[in-house]
């Protein structure tokens, strides 16, 4: 078996256009780094908010082996593909009431990878603890694999920096994901565990996160609440780590930011 494993994870797809950019990208990324796992967070991928069955099939079959998400993956048409979904997660520390998974274990190519999703509590929801579910969640994936990679979808940096020292050593990687802006901060923690703040996006790149400006700007100065759309069409971004780790001690090795202008 090989001793090294590499682990691609992208930044949160906004709209069609970051889905057409991920299309586009994917080939790409793969013959110039042969990721043994593509990961990719998706909770934006259907119009700016949520997903769709159609949707999520389409990215799966583009080569993802595992779309994760966070606060907008809960659009009641897509709760029941939600709960027999195999490679889409939700947040793990949702009440057990929730549909859908907060975790899975996948395998190829000799590897064996488990994926945990959280979300924060910080500036949102008030759930169920991330750092204890978490823990909980590694220890018991750690009897099967020690490959763990962890999306923790937050708003606050130490709330996302904390969590990556209470898991290291304990998990492969802690990764951050909503905030849709690539931090510069990645570094492998003394434990083995890779980290960085936020991945990034997948989407236009002159936006607001993603959405567009004029209806950012006009929610701004007005104060007055409206849902925001995704630009239509624009020169995109694809966001994305890269993470390589011992296969047999899941110690990470090194973690590489990665952009994409298309």
């Amino acid at each position: 078996m090989p001793s090294k494993v590499r682990i691609l994870f992208i930044g949160d797809i906004v709209g069609s256009p970051g889905r057409a950019a991920l299309a586009d990208a994917l080939p790409i990324l793969k013959r110039e780094i042969s990721p043994h796992f593509i990961l990719a967070n998706g909770e934006n991928a259907a119009g700016g908010y949520g997903l769709t069955e159609k949707v999520a099939e389409d990215l799966l079959a583009l080569g993802i082996d595992v779309l994760t998400s966070g606060n907008h993956i809960w659009r009641r048409e897509f709760l029941g593909y939600l709960d027999r979904a195999e490679r889409v997660v939700r947040p793990a520390n949702y009440p057990e009431e929730a549909p859908g998974r907060g975790a899975v274990i996948i395998s190829k190519e000799d590897f064996t990878l488990g994926v945990i999703n959280l979300e924060g509590r910080v500036f949102m929801r008030s759930i169920e603890c991330p750092f204890r579910v978490g823990r909980r969640l590694a220890a018991e994936m750690y009897q099967k694999t020690p490959l763990i990679l962890v999306d923790f979808h937050a708003e606050a940096t130490s709330e996302k920096m904390a969590l990556s020292y209470y898991l290291d050593g304990r998990v492969t990687a802690v990764v951050g994901t909503h905030t849709h802006v690539q931090t510069a901060d990645e570094k492998i923690l003394p434990g083995g565990t890779a980290y960085i703040t936020d991945v990034g996006m997948t989407g236009v790149r002159d936006s607001v996160i993603g959405m567009r400006k004029d209806q950012a700007l006009e929610l701004f100065l007005s104060q007055v609440p409206r849902k925001l759309e995704v630009p239509k069409k624009g020169a995109s971004i694809l966001e994305a780590v890269l993470v390589e780790a011992d296969s047999q001690s899941g110690r990470a090795l090194s973690i590489v930011r990665l952009r994409k202008f298309l």
